[in-house]
Parts: structure tokens; sequence; C-alpha cells
């Protein structure tokens, strides 16, 4: 919901550091290889229990990651690019619950709980994006809804700086993502039964 809304505030500073990148010669890429080296940095630096390095490791890479699009959009982007993308974002936000879960394996089950709503709601995000006609700036269709990545960021931010409450904010993210699997499924009926109709 925050990427869809609120996106043009932070795109200036976006599309100036995707233009830096790009005069020194760095790939769309090679930027999502560096965006996913940090998340993975991140990962392991909350592994490690140094929670406010891992966090501010991830937002780099989450605006790394936000750069690399800006980056294909203003070159070629690829359909290689896309898997990159979207593939590497989720090892991204796995690598750190499973962080967490490691340090905290009495909280083990409540992790893994997290890990498949995330993984039922990225298939249909996938799923839709696949069969839609509809399409946006990005290379398949983006269904917004209300947990997309900031929120997911700022759940697992809460997670990691605030380990006490560890479980409340993993059964609150998980909560999100099942509202959010919800409403991408009635999105999604909606949408495609009109693209049938149309």
């Amino acid at each position: 919901m925050i990427d869809t809304k609120a996106r043009y505030i932070v795109q200036p500073v976006i599309e100036k550091t995707a233009g830096a990148a790009l005069r020194t010669g760095l790939s769309a890429n090679q930027m999502t290889v560096l965006g996913f080296l940090t998340g993975a940095a991140a990962a392991g630096a909350v592994f490690a229990g140094w929670y406010v390095t891992g966090f501010l490791l991830l937002w780099f890479s989450g605006f790394l990651d936000a750069v690399d699009g800006t980056m294909a959009r203003k070159t070629t982007s690829t359909k290689f690019g896309t898997v990159l993308d979207v593939s590497f974002d989720r090892l991204v936000e796995a690598g750190i619950i499973l962080a967490l879960a490691f340090r905290y394996p009495d909280l083990m089950w409540a992790m893994l709980l997290l890990m498949a709503s995330i993984l039922y709601t990225v298939t249909i995000f996938l799923t839709v994006g696949a069969v839609a006609d509809k399409k946006t700036e990005k290379s398949f269709y983006y269904q917004p809804a209300l947990a997309e990545r900031t929120e997911g960021f700022i759940l697992l931010s809460l997670m990691i700086l605030f380990t006490e409450y560890l479980l409340f904010f993993t059964l609150l993210f998980l909560a999100v993502e099942l509202i959010t699997a919800f409403q991408r499924l009635y999105l999604a009926k909606k949408l495609l039964q009109e693209e049938e109709e149309a």
C-alpha cells in the first residue's frame, strides 16, 4: 500500500541514484545482485545479534532494490532481470525470518506460519501477474494490496529491533499477510472476471 501510494516521495532520490549508477557503468542486474548481497548481509547481522546493523542493511538493500528497477526502466529491462529481482527479494525476506528463527528456536513455529503465509501471498501475486492481461510500468501486472514490500520491511524491522516482542510482531505480520492474501484473491477474481467478460 505504501509502495503504491507514496513511492513518488522518494522517487527523485531513486532516480538520481539510478542515473549515477548507470553513469559508473553498473547494470540493473548488477544492482539487483548488490541489493541481494546487502540483504544477505543483513540476515547474517541479525543472526549474529547485531540488530541495528541488520536493520540498516535491510533498508539499504530495499533502497538498492528500488534503484535497480528504475535503472532497468531507464535502459532495457529484461525478463531475466525481473526473475532475479523478484526471487532475490523473497530470499532477503526469508533470510531475515530464518535468522530470527534460529536465534529464537522457541518461536520457530510462529516463523514457519509467517513463512507459509508469505509463500501463499506471493504465489497469488505472481500468478495474477502471469495470467492478467493488464500491464503496468513493471514487466508484469503489479497487484496492489495492504502489504507490499515497504510494509514487509517495516514489520521485519519491528521484529529485528524489538525482539522482546518478537512473537507479537511475528503474529501481527502473519495477520497482515493473511488479510493481504484474501484481498488479493478478491481483487484477482474481480479483475479476471472483467477481463473474461471484455
